[in-house]
């Protein structure tokens, strides 16, 4: 009988040291993936250039930080347009793009934090889907499938861009005058131009469908890293009670998602002259939440 007991106890205390000492090496490795990288991701219509501002100022915090641009977009602006219409840009899918961006992160060092803008705010709570995301922070963003709010200025502002009744073979370029209403309204005429000149680029039709699509389909109900979305109360073509009922969907209790709406942002938001306030703001947010992660068991554990 004691030997028997005493072999009990042996395996009960191994079994709980085992444990014990995989929550430690677990708890390490947690420590050290606490990243300094960060991902930039695009949305449609643009170059990612816009993001070169962005990336000085948050390399001049320590961070490293890449934006690259979508398949087939990697020239300037005035280069994109003057191939207009473009064949390899038209084909362009949304499924394609998160492949494109899980496979940049897959070959970093570590998890990324990942920042997007518009369709890049989509993709970013997609790959954060994949288990992809430190943490994520989503603005003015394409909504996922299943948020339904109906706003007319989003419909004026975009319902070219998705070509019904024009062939998908054929990228769309967004016109100024349409630029001057989706992304630059309330901005003056000199600096609308400027910015077309320098950010438009043509787009897929397809990938502007898309969002609408299963592929841009969330569970709400499941574990994530900390995910901040952003949006502004003068976008047109993303309008801010899109980025508040797609941050109400989100029901995991365990999780961080958080919400900021900022006052006279339109969707040209990365470019605006009060750029800095939102990427102080985010800056604050990625550095209270970088040590958050979900657990296997879908507990939110702050490793101090």
């Amino acid at each position: 009988m004691r030997t028997r007991f005493l072999l009990l106890w042996l395996l009960t205390a191994t079994l709980s040291f085992t444990s014990f000492s995989q929550t430690i090496q677990k708890q390490q490795s947690m420590k050290n993936s606490n990243t300094k990288i960060v991902l930039f991701i695009t949305g449609a219509y643009v170059s990612s250039t816009c993001w070169d501002q962005w990336i000085a100022y948050f390399e001049s915090k320590g961070y490293t930080c890449i934006a690259p641009a979508w398949p087939y977009k990697n020239a300037p602006a005035s280069v994109l347009r003057n191939h207009q219409p473009n064949a390899d840009i038209a084909s362009i899918r949304l499924t394609q793009l998160v492949d494109y961006y899980a496979d940049i992160i897959n070959k970093m060092p570590e998890k990324p934090i990942v920042i997007g803008h518009s369709m890049g705010g989509l993709i970013t709570q997609l790959l954060m889907q994949r288990n992809l995301v430190a943490c994520g922070a989503a603005i003015h963003s394409v909504p996922t499938k299943g948020v339904n709010t109906f706003k007319w200025s989003a419909l004026k502002a975009g319902w070219r861009g998705l070509g019904y009744f024009t062939s998908t073979r054929k990228a769309y370029l967004m016109s100024f005058k349409t630029w001057q209403y989706a992304f630059t309204n309330g901005m003056s005429l000199k600096d609308q131009r400027e910015a077309y000149d320098k950010y438009v680029v043509p787009e897929s039709k397809l990938v502007c469908r898309d969002w609408m699509t299963k592929v841009a389909k969330v569970d709400y109900n499941k574990p994530h890293a900390p995910l901040l979305f952003i949006s502004g109360s003068t976008d047109n073509i993303v309008p801010a009670s899109f980025n508040y009922d797609n941050y109400k969907k989100y029901k995991d209790h365990n999780s961080v998602t958080d919400y900021k709406e900022f006052p006279g942002r339109n969707h040209f938001v990365l470019g605006q002259r009060t750029w800095k306030e939102d990427a102080d703001y985010i800056l604050d947010w990625v550095g209270k939440h970088t040590n958050s992660y979900v657990t296997e068991k879908g507990v939110l554990e702050i490793i101090e």
